[in-house]
Order: C-alpha cells, then sequence, then structure tokens
C-alpha cells in the first residue's frame, strides 16, 4: 500500500502564532503527532508519505500517487479539510477520515470512502482487517475506551523538525473534571487513561536521537488527571532520563488550576524540565465558574494561584473565556483587570461557544438557543447560541478586552510583571545558539524597537528586564515577539470586524 496522511491548514488565528513563527524562520508550532501515531499503527512494510499543509503545498502528484489518503484534523480545519476532500475526489483519489474533527461532525462531511472514528487503537484496527479481507465497511466507530500502553512511538521520520518550533508527545487521555463546554471527556473520556514510563522514555529518546533539543509539549487534557502515578513514576523517569542526558529539553503542557495546591507536585515537575503550563482560568467571575461546572476553579484566589505556579518556575499560558449567562456587564473590565495584575503574557480569550456533544450544547439545544455549529475559530467573532447578555454589548466587550491586553502599553506591563514573580530553574547547559535565533534578534530590534509605534514600550521592557533580571532577557524578547502576533491578528481580523448577529439558521 502506498499511504499518503494529509493534515488540513489551520486558519490564521492566535493560536497560529503564524507572524511570530516567521520571524524565526519556522513554518508551524507543532506536527501533527495523531498522524504521525496513525502511521506507526499501520503495517512497516506499507509506503508513507505526511503532507502538512501548515508547512508545505499538497500536490496533484502526491494525490495521485496514493492507493489511500488519511486525513484527520480539528474542529477549526473544517475548511481545509474540505478542500482537501474535494481534490482527492476530482482525483478519485480513496479518502479515509478520522480524528476530532470527524468523529463530532461526519455525518457533515461527503466525499469520505471511509471513516474511522474515536480512537484508533480500536477502530484503524478493526478497518485495517476489514481491508485486507477486501471488506472495508464506510464507518468505523466505538465507545470502547483503549489501554494506550500499547500505543506506539509517532513515526517522526515523516516529517521534517526543522520545520517546527517544538515537538509534541502524548503521555495521558482523558480529564477528570467535567466542564459543560468542553468535549475533551466526549472524545477521551473522564478517567485518565495513562502510558507507561517506559513509554514516555522511548518517546524522549526517539526525539532525542532524531537530533532534537528543544521545546517538548505533552499534549494531554489535563496531565495531572493522575498525580499518585506522576509523583511516583512519570516525574521521577523523566528526571532521572533529563539529568543523564544533560537536560536536552523543557516540557510544557496543560493542567488544571489545582496544581498550584500541591507543592511537591509542582516541585516534581519544574525538576523534571516543565517550564509552562496551560491552565484553564476562565472568568474572575464566581457564578460563571459554577454555572460551567468549573469546580475546580471555585472557592479559590485564582491570582495568588498564578503567581504560585509563576514563583515555583511554571509559567502559566491562560484560556479565559466571555459569554457565560451568568457574566455581568463588568466581565470585560474584570478580565482585563485579572490579566493583567496576575501577569499571564499568554492570555488566550474567546467567546463562549458550545461544541456539538457537549453538555452545554445539550442545555442550549433543550432552550432553543443553538443557531449553528462552533467553528472552533477564536478570531471570527461568532457565537453558535443565543447569549443572555446583548450579543452586540457582548462582541464589542470582547473586542475591548483584546484591543486592552494586546496594546503594546499594557501587554509590555504584563510581561514585566511576569518576570518580577517567574523564578524560574534551568538545569540546561547553556545551549548552542542557532543562525535563526541570530536573525530573529536582530528582527525583533528592529520590528519592535524601531518600526513599532509602540517602540517605547518595548524599551522599557528591555531596559528594565536588564537592569532588575538580565538572565530573563530571552524572556522579554520572546513574549515581546508573541505580542507582534496578537496585535496583527486583532488589526487584521478582529480591530475592524463589524458586528454581525445571526439569529436563525437562515441568517448564517
Amino acid at each position: 500500500m502506498k499511504i499518503l496522511l494529509v493534515y488540513p491548514a489551520y486558519p490564521d488565528t492566535f493560536w497560529s502564532f503564524k507572524y511570530a513563527l516567521k520571524v524565526i524562520r519556522k513554518k508551524a508550532a507543532y506536527p501533527p503527532l495523531g498522524l504521525l501515531t496513525v502511521a506507526s499503527m499501520m503495517p512497516y512494510q506499507w509506503e508513507k508519505k505526511l503532507v502538512d499543509l501548515n508547512v508545505s503545498p499538497l500536490t496533484d502528484t502526491q494525490i495521485k500517487w496514493a492507493d489511500y489518503v488519511f486525513i484527520s484534523g480539528m474542529v477549526v480545519q473544517r475548511d481545509s479539510a474540505r478542500e482537501v476532500i474535494a481534490r482527492c475526489n476530482k482525483l478519485q483519489a480513496k479518502v479515509i477520515a478520522g480524528g476530532p474533527l470527524f468523529t463530532t461532525e461526519f455525518d457533515e462531511f461527503t466525499g469520505v470512502d471511509h471513516f474511522v472514528l474515536n480512537e484508533a487503537e480500536v477502530t484503524l484496527k478493526a478497518f485495517l482487517s476489514d481491508l485486507a479481507q477486501g471488506t472495508p465497511k464506510p464507518i468505523y466507530t466505538s465507545d470502547e475506551r483503549p489501554d494506550i500502553t500499547q500505543t506506539p512511538v509517532p513515526m517522526w521520520s515523516l516529517i521534517n523538525r526543522s520545520k517546527y518550533s517544538a515537538m509534541n508527545i502524548q503521555y495521558s487521555r482523558g480529564c477528570p473534571f467535567n466542564c459543560e463546554f468542553c468535549d475533551i471527556v466526549i472524545l477521551n473520556g473522564h478517567t485518565p487513561r495513562t502510558k507507561t514510563p517506559q513509554q514516555v522514555i522511548a518517546e524522549l529518546e526517539a526525539l532525542y536521537h532524531s537530533g532534537w533539543r528543544e521545546s517538548i509539549l505533552i499534549v494531554d487534557d489535563n496531565f495531572i488527571g493522575n498525580k499518585k502515578k506522576l509523583k511516583e513514576e512519570i516525574l521521577p523517569a523523566i528526571t532521572v532520563w533529563m539529568k543523564q542526558h544533560g537536560y536536552p529539553f523543557t516540557f510544557q503542557t496543560e493542567a488544571s488550576v489545582n496544581l498550584s495546591d500541591d507543592e511537591e507536585l509542582m516541585n516534581l515537575m519544574v525538576e523534571a524540565g516543565f517550564n509552562k503550563v496551560f491552565v484553564g482560568i476562565e472568568s474572575p467571575n464566581e457564578d460563571s465558574l459554577v454555572e460551567c461546572s468549573k469546580a475546580q476553579n471555585t472557592k479559590r484566589d485564582l491570582v495568588a494561584a498564578v503567581q504560585t505556579l509563576h514563583r515555583h518556575g511554571l509559567e502559566v499560558m491562560g484560556g479565559f473565556i466571555v459569554g457565560f449567562d451568568n457574566d455581568p456587564v463588568s466581565i470585560f473590565k474584570n478580565q482585563i483587570n485579572f490579566i493583567q495584575k496576575s501577569g499571564v503574557v499568554t492570555a488566550m480569550v474567546g467567546l463562549l461557544n458550545a461544541p456539538r456533544g457537549t453538555r452545554l450544547y445539550q442545555r442550549l439545544g433543550k432552550e432553543n438557543r443553538l443557531i449553528k455549529n462552533f467553528s472552533g475559530d477564536n478570531t471570527d467573532l461568532s457565537l453558535n447560541f443565543t447569549p443572555k447578555m446583548d450579543p452586540t454589548k457582548l462582541i464589542n466587550g470582547y473586542k475591548n478586552i483584546l484591543h486592552t491586553i494586546y496594546n503594546q502599553k499594557y501587554y509590555y506591563e504584563r510581561i514585566m510583571t511576569f518576570i518580577k514573580e517567574y523564578k524560574p530553574i534551568n538545569k540546561r547547559k547553556v545551549p548552542m545558539v542557532h543562525w535563526y535565533q541570530v536573525r530573529a534578534f536582530f528582527s525583533i530590534v528592529w520590528l519592535l524597537g524601531i518600526v513599532d509605534k509602540g517602540r517605547n514600550h518595548f524599551w522599557k521592557l528591555i531596559g528594565s528586564t536588564l537592569i532588575k533580571k538580565p538572565k530573563s532577557i530571552a524572556l522579554a524578547f520572546g513574549y515581546a515577539l508573541y505580542g507582534l502576533h496578537f496585535r496583527k491578528v486583532f488589526q487584521k481580523y478582529i480591530e475592524n470586524a463589524p458586528v454581525k448577529i445571526p439569529v436563525s439558521e437562515t441568517e448564517i
């Protein structure tokens, strides 16, 4: 068999980091881990190629070469996925589709020969068995939550690692919490399923021997879902391996805010090489947190929790949401104040939407408030339900949050607040400086220190950092570059975008 694996393109969003990546000469933030893992699940004698449309174009020659085209993606990649399928249909290539997008929306796609949905350890195995017999079915689906201790190491040989700013691995699936707006429990369940220490080390070894020496994202739904195993097995194993290899990587992951309650776990993570953690903070409004069943965030000082993580050497990247039924008009000002006070530099604020199948989606459906499917794009100002707050007021308030937190004055102030609190523990040897990093340094100085209208705020940040915490100067430059990306996305897609509120399916 000749197998072509295709990863659709992401639209230009806050999470794409497109403009920052351009400066450091990278094409995409992370490779398509799901497809790389699926490739390893296929017969070894099959010939495999992978095209990530975020890195390189897909050619007709590549499609014609393949016996089957496997496509996977997230909801935000929906439009690109449709284009890929249409091209394959035109060239009469057989299409197999799976992953989160198709698992939740397979009934909205035409032109796919076989859907291999849910978790590939179960459904791909069944599909391959039937394919060998010449009897493949149109749809493969299963509610089974497979044991991921059998999941193979991703096939890293299929990608050009130099095109990405970071690599990624997975340790666990599932989350013990049940936030109303989240589809993680639909896709991966409540009970965290984990890999063994040996598996994790094998994946680190594979990346190490491939020559990788930079950041790794552990893509788990909630890395700390099974604290006991992390403390007793996983983190000690990673720490030993990292020490033996001279700390070649830094790690980032996603975790719930209750990580800040566990001193031992924070210290173990930092000792193992973790320096960043994405936390779903959502809202400073207690009633809104109760509404969405974000119990782990209630009855606590969230600013203090963020500062605790910063002081332990874990930078918080924060997720925030506006549009809850219980959000007061003051929520916009309160979100800004929280973000500035806490020093969350990478603050991702989104409008509440209801992904298909979530408890929120089901509730809003019963209340006849659903309008359309969730786009997954945090730049299109879309709402897929009728909010309790006046929609125009909600979207204008949202735009004001973004205008403020990405404005040079407030953004650079937030970096200084973060650097003041942050106490990194860097065990890495002094890394070799790459040529792309030298070029990036001069590009940042030119773009932000000379050309940009907010250059005075940039130089204030650099001067303050050099005087007060000179060892953090690389952080200051890095976050300044992120800010350039955030502002460009805001200015291009949001700042002057008209507020259009659809009220019924006919207006979509």
